[in-house]
C-alpha cells in the first residue's frame, strides 16, 4: 500500500534541507557581496574572488592540503587494503585481536589523543634516530595516513567479504599465480570500493585540522589551519569566495561521478 505525500511530509522535507543548506546558500550568496561586513549586503561584486587569486598565502596552503591529502589517500589505500586482505582471507591468526584493534583504533579515539600520541612519537624517533627532522609535510602525511587507514579497512573489507571467492579460485585453477589473480580478479572487483576509500581518505585529510595542528611545523600551513587562524578574527569574504570554489568544485566532481555511473548503468 503507498503512503500518499501530504504537505506535512513537504513541510518537513524543506525544513530539514533548509537546516542543512541554508547556511552554505547563505555562504554562496555573501560570497558575492561587495562589502567587507560579511554580514552586511553592500551590492553585487566579484572583487572577492580577485583578491583570493592575489592571495598567496592561502592558494599555497591549498596547493599543499591537496598535495598531503593526496598522498595520504594513496598511502591509506594501500595499508588498508593490504590489511583488509590479511582480515578477510587468512582466517585466525596468532595475534588477530591485537592486529584489529590497532587498525580500528582510530575510528574512535579522539583526534586530540591521535595528535598528542603522533607528536610525541615523531620527538622520540627524532631524538632516537634524527628522523624526521622536525615536523613537517612528511610528519602530516603520515598522521593523516594513519588515521585515514582505518577507514579503508572497513570500507575494502566489507567489499572482500561479499566478494565471490570461486572466481579467484578458477582463476588459480587455471594456472594463475597468486600475484596475477590479485591483479586480474580481486583488484578490479574491489575498484569500487578502493575508489570510496581513496575520496574518503582524500576529504578526511583536506578537512583535518586537529592533527595537522600538532604534527605540522613552520612552512606546512594547511588549509584549514589558515582559513581557522582567519576566521579566529572574523570571517573575511576571501574565506567566502574560498568555501564556494571549494564547494562547486565537489559539487561537479559529484555531477561527473554520477553521470558516468548512470552511462555504466545504462550499458
Amino acid at each position: 500500500m503507498k503512503r500518499r505525500l501530504t504537505i506535512w511530509h513537504v513541510l518537513a522535507l524543506a525544513i530539514g534541507y533548509s537546516f542543512l543548506y541554508g547556511p552554505i546558500a547563505s555562504l554562496i550568496i555573501y560570497s558575492f557581496n561587495e562589502s567587507k561586513l560579511v554580514t552586511v549586503w553592500g551590492g553585487f561584486s566579484t572583487r572577492w574572488y580577485g583578491e583570493l587569486l592575489a592571495n598567496d598565502k592561502l592558494l599555497d596552503a591549498a596547493r599543499l592540503s591537496l598535495g598531503i591529502a593526496a598522498a595520504s589517500a594513496t598511502g591509506a589505500v594501500v595499508i588498508g587494503t593490504l590489511a583488509a586482505i590479511t582480515l578477510v582471507r587468512y582466517g585466525r591468526f596468532p595475534g588477530r585481536l591485537l592486529f584489529t584493534s590497532m587498525m580500528t583504533a582510530p575510528l574512535v579515539m579522539p583526534e586530540v589523543i591521535t595528535g598528542l600520541s603522533l607528536l610525541l612519537l615523531f620527538v622520540f624517533l627524532e631524538q632516537l634516530t634524527g628522523w624526521p627532522e622536525g615536523r613537517g609535510i612528511v610528519t602530516i602525511v603520515i598522521a593523516h595516513t594513519t588515521l585515514a587507514a582505518a577507514y579503508v579497512v572497513v570500507i575494502v573489507q566489507a567489499r572482500l567479504g561479499q566478494m565471490d571467492r570461486s572466481l579467484e579460485e578458477a582463476a588459480a585453477d587455471l594456472g594463475a599465480r597468486p600475484m596475477r589473480v590479485f591483479l586480474t580478479v580481486t583488484l578490479p572487483l574491489t575498484a569500487p570500493a578502493l575508489a570510496a576509500g581513496w575520496l574518503l581518505s582524500f576529504t578526511l585529510s583536506l578537512d583535518d585540522l586537529v592533527i595537522a595542528s600538532f604534527v605540522s611545523g613552520p612552512g606546512s600551513t594547511t588549509l584549514p589551519m589558515v582559513v581557522f587562524s582567519s576566521v579566529r578574527l572574523g570571517v573575511t569574504p576571501q574565506i567566502n569566495a574560498l568555501a564556494t570554489v571549494i564547494i562547486f568544485g565537489v559539487a561537479l566532481i559529484v555531477l561527473i561521478a554520477g553521470w558516468l555511473l548512470k552511462r555504466r548503468t545504462v550499458r
